[in-house]
């Protein structure tokens, strides 16, 4: 849709929403007013809003972030709800330092281009860190390949130590073009894990529980992409720059938010 469209039609609800709020905090007295005086008001308010075509901006803009407002106060919320899952579930992998004073929140897809970027700059940061704990839940969201690499990375994980895991995550992620379930067989084969336990494991009912796990806890949060993050007590969706994770990181030990 071209802006002018756009502008029109963003200008036709507002005057609408406009002409509705002024009619609902006058309805005690709506008898006062005949069908011609309601159309005069109505078409006040759209001769003022062409005239500042800048209030339309501004209205718009101020709508934008009173949602985002909304959506991280509904997201933090959700984690206080579900904090012992998000950041304590015997689901999970845990890297980096398991006793730190701060913990990432990492949900990925082994086949998310964003989360094969992140990769780099979640390693730094552990590297870097010796504080910072991480959390990694495989949200499989991008097909039946990505759940049953899913499924092989969750068995890995029961019989990996935390860093071999660690090890099979960034060998499996950093794996070029998409994945699947014999790649993810491969690395852990190559990693020394015993396959025969491995393919039991896959086929635990443990084991879709736990992703399924995950699946509900990304579902409360109102994540529906990868990567998706949680520190302290706010999340994010997206691929974020290293620099951008650090900073917030850094913050939530300053004074206990993303942002001081």
């Amino acid at each position: 849709m071209r802006c002018s469209s756009v502008l029109a039609v963003s200008l036709a609800g507002l005057c609408f929403i406009a002409s509705s709020v002024f009619q609902s905090h006058r309805a005690s007295a709506a008898s006062e007013f005949t069908a011609g005086q309601k159309t005069d008001i109505e078409k006040i308010i759209h001769d003022y809003l062409l005239s500042k075509p800048e209030v339309l901006k501004e209205a718009i803009d101020e709508l934008d972030k009173r949602q985002k407002a909304a959506e991280a106060l509904s997201r933090q919320k959700a984690v206080n709800e579900n904090a012992d899952k998000i950041f304590n579930s015997q689901n999970q992998a845990v890297v980096g330092n398991p006793a730190g004073d701060v913990t990432l929140v990492e949900f990925f897809d082994y086949n998310c281009g964003y989360c094969k970027r992140a990769l780099a700059s979640v390693a730094k940061l552990i590297e870097n860190d010796p504080k910072l704990r991480v959390v990694l839940k495989d949200f499989a969201i991008l097909g039946s390949d990505s759940v049953e690499t899913a499924q092989v990375a969750t068995a890995a994980r029961v019989q990996f130590t935390p860093q071999k895991f660690w090890d099979f995550h960034q060998k499996l992620l950093s794996t070029r073009g998409h994945i699947n379930k014999a790649q993810a067989l491969a690395v852990a084969k190559e990693l020394g894990a015993d396959m025969t336990r491995l393919e039991q494991d896959i086929a635990k009912p443990e084991t879709a529980a736990a992703l399924q796990e995950v699946n509900k806890l990304a579902q409360s949060l109102g994540f529906d992409g990868t990567p998706a993050w949680v520190v302290g007590k706010e999340s994010f969706v997206g691929g974020l720059p290293h620099d951008e994770l650090k900073t917030k990181i850094d913050n939530i030990r300053k004074c206990g938010k993303s942002e001081c």
